[in-house]
């Protein structure tokens, strides 16, 4: 069988993916997308569309009813309200505590604080309480937890629902900086059309296929004619 060569250069491969809740509702129906290794793309569609199923199934915290799924490296999660995922009281302690897995020493664990806080211009908050930081300071935090894991691959579940319009463009920036500069892979759901000027790509998702991408700006004129 000849070998697909966009699969081969791709971050997330999801081919003929399937997934039902336990009511036997169909959320995803053979769906296939790529992403290219070192991009930022985004994730489109109506609410009910799939868009966060999906995500949940590639972090594998949802399991498929069928289909494959295939991510070359480390994965990082965002959820949409940081308040999910910030479980400790103060920015470097909660870093540290996605470490401990890992079993670092205290200076290689600091280390790694240290340099995930850099990353997202957060070098000063290092002891500063989680319940003091705004909500985007808050993201940048889980965004710096998955980079101090050493993940190569961020997947953000519209994690700028909750921020005001200042805060909402310069996380989507920071994450298309750090894309650039990390030879990172990011895969972000948004509803917000504003934000496709960021990316590099986009899928458009509709009852649980994807029924168009590529172009964002593309993508965007045809989610704005529509409406």
């Amino acid at each position: 069988m000849p070998i697909d060569q966009s699969v081969t250069t791709a971050a997330i491969s999801v081919r003929e993916l399937s997934f039902a809740w336990a009511s036997g509702e169909t959320v995803l129906d053979r769906c296939t997308l790529s992403v290219p290794k070192g991009e930022f793309w985004m994730l489109l569609g109506t609410n009910g569309s799939g868009k966060s199923t999906l995500l949940r199934l590639l972090a594998g915290l949802l399991k498929p009813k069928s289909g494959d799924i295939e991510i070359s490296d480390r994965v990082g999660f965002v959820f949409q309200n940081p308040d999910h995922q910030l479980v400790m009281p103060t920015v470097g302690a909660d870093i540290a505590f996605g470490l401990v897995s890992e079993k670092l020493s205290y200076i290689e664990t600091l280390h790694r604080v240290k340099e995930s806080l850099s990353a997202v211009n957060l070098s000063q908050m290092l002891r500063r309480p989680i319940y003091a930081l705004s909500g985007g300071q808050k993201q940048r935090v889980a965004i710096a937890g998955a980079i101090a894991r050493h993940a190569e691959v961020l997947l953000l579940d519209e994690p700028t629902a909750l921020l005001d319009g200042e805060n909402q463009t310069d996380l989507v920036a920071s994450v298309r900086e750090l894309v650039k500069q990390k030879n990172l892979t990011a895969l972000w759901v948004t509803h917000r059309l504003n934000e496709l000027d960021y990316a590099d790509g986009a899928f458009l998702l509709e009852r649980g296929q994807v029924i168009d991408k590529g172009d964002p700006m593309r993508l965007k004129q045809v989610l704005l004619d529509r409406s």
